[in-house]
């Protein structure tokens, strides 16, 4: 695939144009990089998002060949039941180092084949050695940024203010 964009850095002034331009110069866009022309009931944001996207492609290299074979292994998939199994999360490798800040204080975390070590102390599960750091029930893979926090996305925490009426807050305790 030819470069249309030579390096990251004239990669990163192209991409930060875009905003300005307006759905014919996206579209415009979008036939050079795809080399067909934009579906029609595409948004303005929609095609932003797909012509910045390919620039990077292009510039930076795509998806890797695995990743590839994963995504047409679930399109075909799709294509013959109507459902696609995502694929599981990759095990963490021994010798991976998990850190986290909580509090204030810093976690370093060794995976081990058989579970994690943290202050040379072995234990099996990772929401087992959260549960030791917290005092709580988290989970360890959340707490480590493994897994990502679903209830927080969808709506704002909820923390009681005064006369016990309840203010919105990010999550200020990480």
């Amino acid at each position: 695939m030819s470069r249309a964009i030579p390096d990251a850095t004239a990669c990163r002034e192209a991409l930060s144009r875009l905003p300005t331009l307006d759905i014919g110069e996206l579209r415009q866009q979008w036939r050079r990089l795809y080399k067909t022309q934009a579906p029609s009931n595409l948004s303005q944001e929609l095609l932003l998002r797909a012509v910045a996207y390919r620039m990077q492609e292009v510039a930076l290299g795509g998806l890797r060949p695995p990743r590839q074979r994963q995504l047409r292994h679930m399109a075909q998939q799709f294509k013959q039941t109507g459902a696609a199994n995502a694929p599981r999360p990759p095990e963490l490798k021994p010798g991976t180092r998990l850190m986290r800040e909580w509090q204030g204080r810093t976690y370093d975390v060794l995976v081990l084949d058989d579970g994690f070590s943290w202050q040379n102390t072995h234990y099996r599960s990772l929401s087992a050695l959260t549960r030791k750091i917290t005092g709580t029930g988290w989970s360890g893979p959340l707490f480590f940024g493994l897994k990502p926090n679903r209830s927080a996305s969808h709506r704002p925490s909820q923390l009681r203010g005064p006369a016990d009426e309840p203010m919105k807050s990010s999550n200020a305790t990480g």
